[in-house]
């Protein structure tokens, strides 16, 4: 009971800040949708996985060039016929045996193959690198698109919403004019009331599209979906042309600034170094190598002095007392085993050598692996010369998008100016009844029209402009 209580207590006093983290995480800014989308995005965490998968390869490369060194423990039971191996000779028993080893083995030259595997591995890591930038700039510019679609459409609703409100004030008003019967032409108020229903419609829509922009982000933030969610605005009133370079100076920055075309760079030379490995396997591998070995045998055994006695030898000497045998005195020795510790330590051997090994003929493998290795820097070259390629063109349409966006954005400027003051006074003359309901709706639907172009336009130049710095180097928010 105590328990329910005290958390009944702690609830009620987060609550206050439960309510505040989801009021708070309802808006989002530009900078926090990058955040997540880079965090949350699987192609960004292949390619960091990625990069950190050649790092262990140019790790592993670098210790290559370290000597290996290898123990090696046997430890067997032998039965019937077999070699003794203290005595190395054949024994008819069982017997248990161990052979003990710690070898060596250090490469002193194999046609450079070390030293260009890390070169070759290093650009390969650097490659990896730039692949996991790229993919972030990649995720950057989505969510900037994709984040200043929704402020777009979030602009067309609001721009919706105040046309649909006019239409609904006139309509209001020739209600009122039409039931006093001062409505001098009865039409006005079906024509004005048709114009109320596309605004309604039109409002539908923008809610509709807004709707799908948010959802959009949010799949790209790899999130869920959430209504209710809203954004910070940025500032896209005041634009300017933030760029005067040509399109030729932009794309030999972006050859020089952009992690795409650096990392074809980067693999086109790893695939250099990997022609010089394969090469290196043609030419003799020296290398020096060395060991310390002993064993032990259950069958090894030693002659331990037990006593001595005296023998006749069987020969017989010639003395005044007459014949008298020949005497002498032999050993008598026990076979005993030798110990575990002394075998260890007496059977101790040494082996240092030199190894030259020179390829001759192996299926040709070796010159085929050159000639593959050939066709692979080809194939690195060929995407190399693609990725400018493609490059230089996604440059120039995206120059000519951003000029086509300033014009166009430039010239509805002056035509909302136009439309605005045209509407202002078919508004008088409509509200003075000097002016009929069709010029009235022409009139309303210009100047909707060319705010909605208008919209459309100024966030279309921020989004070029901004690739345009992308391509550049100097994408900022």
């Amino acid at each position: 009971m105590r328990y329910s209580k005290f958390l009944l207590v702690s609830l009620i006093a987060l609550s206050p800040a439960f309510v505040q983290a989801q009021t708070a995480d309802s808006v989002l800014n530009l900078q926090q949708c990058i955040d997540i989308a880079i965090k949350n995005n699987l192609d960004v965490k292949k390619s960091n996985i990625l990069a950190q998968s050649a790092k262990i390869d140019n790790n592993q490369a670098k210790e290559y060039l370290l000597p290996s060194v290898n123990a090696q423990v046997d430890h067997g039971i032998n039965n019937g016929r077999n070699i003794n191996p203290f005595t190395n000779t054949y024994v008819n028993q069982s017997l248990t045996y161990g052979n003990y080893s710690l070898s060596g083995d250090l490469t002193l030259f194999s046609g450079l193959q070390n030293l260009n595997r890390i070169k070759q591995a290093s650009l390969a890591y650097e490659a990896g690198k730039m692949d996991f930038q790229q993919a972030k700039d990649l995720v950057t510019i989505n969510v900037i698109t994709a984040y200043l679609q929704v402020l777009d459409n979030n602009e067309l609703l609001s721009q919706a919403k105040k046309q649909l409100a006019v239409a609904k004030q006139q309509v209001d008003r020739l209600e009122i004019l039409e039931k006093k019967g001062a409505n001098k032409t009865p039409s006005d108020l079906y024509d004005l009331k048709g114009t109320y229903g596309d605004n309604q419609l039109s409002y539908v829509n923008a809610v509709s599209t807004l709707e799908t922009s948010k959802l959009n982000l949010l799949q790209i933030l790899n999130i869920p979906y959430r209504r209710g969610i809203t954004l910070a605005p940025v500032d896209a009133q005041n634009l300017s042309k933030q760029t005067d370079a040509s399109s030729e100076t932009i794309y030999s920055t972006a050859l020089n600034q952009l992690a795409l075309v650096k990392a074809a760079t980067l693999r086109r030379k790893s695939a250099e170094k990997a022609v010089s490995v394969a090469k290196g396997v043609l030419y003799p591998t020296v290398s020096l190598f060395g060991g310390i070995y002993t064993n032990y045998s259950s069958a090894a055994q030693r002659s331990v002095f037990r006593d001595s006695s005296v023998v006749n030898t069987g020969q017989y000497i010639n003395t005044a007392a007459g014949q008298q045998p020949v005497l002498s005195t032999q050993a008598n020795f026990d076979n005993r085993s030798i110990g575990y510790y002394d075998q260890f330590k007496n059977n101790y051997s040494t082996q240092v050598g030199i190894s030259v090994r020179i390829p001759i003929l192996n299926y040709f493998q070796n010159r085929n692996k050159v000639a593959k290795a050939k066709l692979d820097l080809e194939t690195y070259k060929a995407v190399e010369e693609n990725t400018r390629i493609k490059l230089r063109q996604d440059v120039e349409q995206a120059y000519l998008n951003m000029e086509s966006a300033y014009n166009r954005f430039n010239a509805l400027q002056e035509q909302v100016k136009a439309y605005a003051e045209s509407f202002r006074i078919a508004e008088i003359r409509f509200n003075a009844g000097v002016l009929n309901s069709v010029d009235y709706v022409l009139a309303k639907n210009y100047l909707d029209r060319a705010n909605f172009n208008l919209i459309n336009a100024r966030y279309d130049c921020y989004i070029y402009n901004k690739i345009l710095d992308y391509y550049q180097g100097r994408l900022s928010l």
